[in-house]
């Protein structure tokens, strides 16, 4: 089969592929055209994929390949693949219904890798915990260089300096990263999430967690937030309103899949926090945990900075490129038969969860519904 790299947008530092995963895909049999240029963000020179096997092209020559690899949608809209071709990525289609229809139109067969059922099997191709792993640690390291204050105690001559208070909203595999890394680096922990079975989880890495009663059951979300009933959204906005007074930091993370996050944190609260302390919002390309955030951008309000960044995997291309890269190799073997060629297995729970296009038509359940 012959794979195909695209070089990602202007504003993203990663790719699909870096030469490790290109060597072993060579291996495998294939025949790999990476984008000229396609890899120098993530420090990853031609001469480099050339060495793994690769063959550098132009763009053009790329979209000729039977399976084309990519992180965001290629820019070009109307896609130059040819038809019945194979495009995977992450490319969010409960947002995107245009694009999806328009992919229809075009005749190719696209999977989005964060439509993936999130199953024990499909742990080695998740590629939204590999990504939100990194998203986690660097969201707590922005936020100490951002802060005005230590995170740690300090015993000094001059006096002590009491550790800085960290909020985390949001338990999952960000949320969990994020916890553990501020505590590595000495800050107190408290974390709320709606799922209280991940409090165990909370609690081994030395953080408190914050207990609501009566929230929804989110154990088939797969590992999601779920909307909640007006009762618990109010007893849940009273506890996070006495914890964020008293935060230093505050990280936020809860998403639902295809809908806008949920704003957790309003202008009342940031309004309480005292002058200095710092919100890293990571689902601010989903609109928001706070009512002020805005995605790409640093709003004060009050004294209060809120950092709007859902795509912070990007600040450390090589290890993201090369996480994203094992994630898809292990995707591309359920894609492929014994003899190395395309082979499309819809008995496969795997390939047909995150199959969204398929023979001209929107074939996944969700994105369907949303596309009418």
């Amino acid at each position: 089969m012959t794979i195909g790299v695209l070089k990602e947008p202007s504003f993203e530092t990663r790719v699909s592929l870096l030469p490790e995963s290109i060597a072993s895909l060579c291996k495998k049999g294939h025949q790999l055209l990476v984008e000229n240029e396609a890899g120098l963000n993530a420090f990853a020179t031609d001469e480099h994929y050339q060495n793994a096997g690769a063959r550098i092209v132009s763009r053009n020559e790329v979209y000729s390949a039977d399976a084309i690899l990519a992180i965001h949608p290629p820019i070009e809209g109307t896609i130059k693949m040819k038809a019945g071709s194979v495009l995977v990525g992450v490319f969010q289609p409960l947002f995107r219904h245009p694009l999806m229809k328009e992919w229809a139109a075009a005749g190719i067969t696209c999977f989005s890798l964060d439509m993936l059922p999130r199953t024990s099997r499909a742990q080695s191709m998740d590629v939204l915990s590999s990504q939100a792993n990194i998203a986690g640690y660097k969201a707590v390291l922005m936020a100490a260089f951002t802060y005005s204050r230590y995170l740690p105690m300090f015993m000094t001559a001059a006096g002590s300096i009491p550790p800085a208070k960290v909020l985390v909203l949001g338990a999952g595999v960000a949320g969990l990263q994020a916890v553990a890394t501020a505590r590595r680096l000495g800050a107190i922990v408290e974390v709320f999430d709606t799922r209280p079975a991940v409090k165990e989880e909370v609690m081994s890495l030395g953080a408190k967690f914050i207990e609501v009663e009566g929230a929804a059951d989110a154990s088939n979300a797969g590992g999601y937030a779920v909307e909640q009933d007006a009762t618990f959204r109010q007893k849940q906005q009273q506890r996070i309103t006495e914890s964020i007074a008293r935060a230093d930091i505050v990280i936020t993370t809860a998403q639902i899949p295809g809908k806008q996050a949920p704003v957790l944190v309003n202008t009342a609260m940031i309004e309480s926090m005292r002058a200095g302390s710092i919100i890293i919002d990571l689902a601010a390309g989903t609109g928001g945990n706070t009512s002020l955030s805005r995605n790409d951008e640093t709003v004060i309000h009050h004294g209060v900075t809120i950092i709007g960044n859902s795509n912070l995997p990007a600040t450390m291309p090589s290890d993201a490129s090369k996480l994203y890269g094992r994630n898809l190799v292990a995707f591309l073997q359920l894609l492929t038969g014994s003899d190395g060629e395309l082979v499309l297995n819809w008995e496969d729970d795997l390939v047909k969860g995150s199959c969204i296009i398929h023979d001209k038509e929107i074939v996944h359940a969700g994105v369907k519904s949303l596309a009418i």
